[in-house]
C-alpha cells in the first residue's frame, strides 16, 4: 500500500467499504493533508472527506485520523474540536499535542472531559494560565501532578496556591511542585509545613527560601537525625551532597553554621567545615576535637569564618562532649540550658561587644529551636 490517495483506493473503497479499507484511506488523507502538493481544489476535497470520516462509527477509521492529523496546523478547528470530544482513545492524540484547539476549547473540555483527557491537556507542551486553572479547579490528582511537572505549564502564585489548598497532603503532587525549576518564596514557605523531610531538603537546596526558614528547616530535619548521626548509622553521602549544595547556593553562613553546632549536631558541623576549609574529613575532625586551643583555629581560620564567632563555636563543641544528645526526653532542653550557662559564665573571657553579638545570634538560636521543639 502506498502513502498517496489514488483512484485506484476510491474504487478499492466503493467495492469494499469495510472498516479496514476505511482506515487504510483515513489514514492515508491524512499523511497527504499538509502536503504543498495539493492544490486549493484538492485540499477543499481531503477536508470533506475528513469531514465525513470524523463521523464514522467505526472508532478505529476515527482513531487513525487523529494520529496522523493530532500536529497538523492546518486541520480546521472544527475537525479537531470534534476529535478532542470523541472517546479517549481518539481525543487523547489531539488534546495532547494539537495547536488548533485554542485556550477556550481546551478549558471547555476540562469541565465536561474525563480523568484520561484532562491529563493529556495537562501534559501538552504549554499549558496556558486559564487552561491550567480550570484542570485545578477541576482534575483528578494525577491530573494535577502532571501539571505541576510540567515546566510549560503556566502556574502563577495564585493558581500554585490553590493546588496546595486542594492537594497539599498529596505525595503524587507534592513530589513534582517541590521539583518545579522555580517556586514563588510563599509557596516554598507553604510547602516546607506539609511535605517530607526529604522534599523539605530539596526546598531548602533548591529554592529561595529566607536564610532563617532555610536554616529551621535544616536544623529541624539533622537535629532528628542527631542519634543516628553518633551511632554511625547516618548516610554521610546525603550530608556531604547537601552541605555541597548550600554551600553553591550561598546558603552555608557562619550562622548556619553555628546553629547546627547549638543543636548538637556536629555532623553538620565538620563537612560544613571540611568543605569550606578544603580540609579531607579526616584531618577536620582531628582539628575541631584537638584537646588544645589551635586546632579549631586553624581550620576556622582556614575556613575564612567571622572571629567573633568562634568563642561560641569553641564553647558549644566543649558542651556537646560534655553534655550530648542521648535520645531521652529533655535532651535538647539539657543541651541548651548548659551552653547558655557555659557563655555566661565565660563572660571574663569575651569582650562586651562579644558577648552581646554572640547572645544576640545565640537568642535567635533559642528562639527557633524553642518554636521547633
Amino acid at each position: 500500500m502506498t502513502d498517496h490517495l489514488t483512484k485506484d483506493d476510491v474504487a478499492r473503497l466503493l467495492s469494499d467499504p469495510s472498516p479496514s479499507s476505511r482506515t487504510d484511506l483515513a489514514a492515508k488523507i491524512a499523511h497527504q493533508f499538509d502536503s504543498p502538493a495539493l492544490s486549493a481544489t484538492e485540499r477543499k476535497l481531503a477536508e470533506d472527506i475528513i469531514r465525513v470520516m470524523v463521523a464514522d462509527t467505526v472508532v478505529r477509521v476515527r482513531q487513525t485520523l487523529a494520529e496522523n492529523l493530532k500536529s497538523s496546523p492546518s486541520l480546521p478547528r472544527d475537525v479537531a474540536l470534534s476529535l478532542a470530544r470523541d472517546v479517549e482513545a481518539v481525543a487523547i492524540p489531539v488534546l495532547s499535542v494539537s495547536t488548533v484547539l485554542t485556550s477556550a476549547d481546551l478549558v471547555e473540555i476540562v469541565r465536561s472531559g474525563t480523568d484520561a483527557k484532562h491529563a493529556a491537556i495537562a501534559r501538552r507542551p504549554s499549558v496556558p494560565a486559564d487552561v491550567a486553572d480550570a484542570l485545578i479547579e477541576t482534575a483528578s490528582e494525577n491530573a494535577v501532578a502532571a501539571l505541576v511537572a510540567n515546566e510549560g505549564a503556566e502556574l502563577g502564585k495564585g493558581s500554585l496556591d490553590r493546588v496546595i489548598d486542594r492537594f497539599g497532603a498529596s505525595e503524587a503532587v507534592q513530589d513534582p511542585l517541590v521539583h518545579r525549576s522555580r517556586l514563588p518564596i510563599t509557596i516554598a514557605e507553604r510547602l516546607v509545613a506539609v511535605v517530607s523531610e526529604k522534599l523539605r531538603q530539596h526546598l531548602v537546596a533548591h529554592h529561595e527560601l529566607p536564610a532563617k526558614l532555610a536554616s529551621e528547616v535544616i536544623l529541624q530535619s539533622r537535629e532528628r537525625a542527631t542519634v543516628a548521626l553518633f551511632s554511625g548509622e547516618s548516610d554521610e553521602g546525603a550530608l556531604e551532597r547537601l552541605v555541597a549544595q548550600l554551600s553553591r547556593t550561598g546558603r552555608l553562613t557562619p550562622s548556619l553554621l553555628l546553629r547546627a553546632l547549638c543543636t548538637g549536631d556536629i555532623a553538620f558541623f565538620e563537612t560544613a567545615m571540611s568543605l569550606l576549609a578544603n580540609v579531607p574529613m579526616t584531618n577536620t575532625r582531628l582539628l575541631i576535637h584537638d584537646a588544645g586551643r589551635l586546632g579549631l583555629k586553624s581550620l576556622y581560620d582556614k575556613a575564612k569564618l567571622p572571629p567573633a564567632l568562634l568563642p561560641a563555636c569553641r564553647i558549644a563543641i566543649d558542651v556537646l562532649k560534655e553534655t550530648p544528645y542521648d535520645g531521652e526526653p529533655g535532651d535538647r532542653e539539657r543541651h541548651r540550658r548548659r551552653l547558655i550557662e557555659r557563655i555566661l559564665t565565660q563572660y571574663e573571657d569575651l569582650t562586651p561587644e562579644d558577648l552581646d553579638f554572640l547572645l544576640a545570634k545565640l537568642g535567635d538560636i533559642m528562639h527557633t529551636g524553642d518554636r521547633a521543639a
